[in-house]
């Protein structure tokens, strides 16, 4: 990847959030500054919305900009921030009595949501939601305590785990986040149990996206030295390296290969992508 022309796509694409993180990816940031992009988006209940998920342009708190935030307090470490034990506590309150999240709440404002958004039934928990959350909020515990010793954090824990057990078919989307979340708890029964869901070219269709819309070996598993990784054999994952290195863009950044919902939601993907490879590919060098 060319470094300087992704730094220059941030620079003249990307929201600010997404160039805060890129700066503190490449070690030119400033955690503070990012903190405070991130809390721009921040509602005093202590969640997150305002297109902080960008096809969910609700001002509303809402589960899904629950896992961008925790993205964002998982690049922080080793700085714990007490806004990241806060989003629990209001995680907690809308958590099911099953231990699940809802896809969504109920959103007042719905101009520029995708449809699945507006449209989620707040009153069933989604495996799918639940485990995204969850997966990036464990990547938070390993250096924050608070959100480690969180009662809502283990109980949506177990019923991901619990759930994904039970279910004889997963959405794709429902298999990554699942897998996420039992590489992130090291539960590799459930690893090898959800690596059976995928076939040995890594490639799962995602369905209801786009008629090519597919997940592959990176999706499932970006990151080197981590259980997951033992799914897809090192040639494969070499390969889809190579590939996710050639996708870079002339002007600099990459694409998702899913809709959006609006046009600023587009190009908000774009710096998100772009950061999200810059991020996997340089975990692959070691650098």
């Amino acid at each position: 990847m060319d470094i300087n022309k992704a730094s220059d796509f941030m620079a003249t694409h990307a929201r600010t959030l997404d160039r805060r993180r890129f700066e503190v990816l490449t070690g030119e940031g400033d955690r503070d500054a990012l903190l405070a992009a991130l809390n721009a988006y921040r509602n005093p209940d202590g969640g997150y919305g305002h297109g902080l998920e960008p096809d969910l342009r609700s001002r509303t708190s809402q589960p899904g900009p629950a896992l961008h935030a925790f993205e964002v307090f998982a690049e922080l470490a080793p700085v714990a921030a007490p806004e990241a034990v806060a989003l629990c506590d209001w995680l907690e309150s809308v958590t099911l009595p099953d231990g699940g999240l809802p896809f969504a709440l109920h959103i007042p404002d719905a101009a520029g949501c995708a449809p699945f958004w507006a449209g989620a039934d707040p009153e069933t928990s989604s495996l799918q939601i639940t485990a995204v959350v969850a997966a990036k909020a464990q990547r938070v515990a390993v250096h924050d305590e608070a959100v480690a010793g969180h009662p809502w954090l283990g109980r949506a824990t177990r019923y991901c785990l619990d759930t994904a057990r039970t279910k004889d078919e997963l959405h794709a989307l429902e298999l990554e986040f699942t897998l996420w979340l039992a590489d992130a708890v090291r539960d590799t029964e459930l690893i090898d149990l959800l690596g059976g869901h995928i076939p040995e070219t890594g490639l799962v269709h995602v369905q209801g996206g786009l008629e090519d819309e597919m997940l592959r070996p990176l999706d499932f598993a970006p990151y080197p030295g981590r259980p997951v990784r033992a799914l897809f054999a090192p040639e494969v994952v070499a390969a889809e390296l190579r590939r996710l290195d050639e996708r870079q863009q002339d002007d600099g950044g990459w694409r998702v290969d899913f809709a959006s919902y609006s046009p600023a939601a587009e190009l908000e993907w774009r710096g998100y992508a772009t950061v999200d490879a810059v991020s996997v590919l340089t975990a692959a060098t070691g650098r």
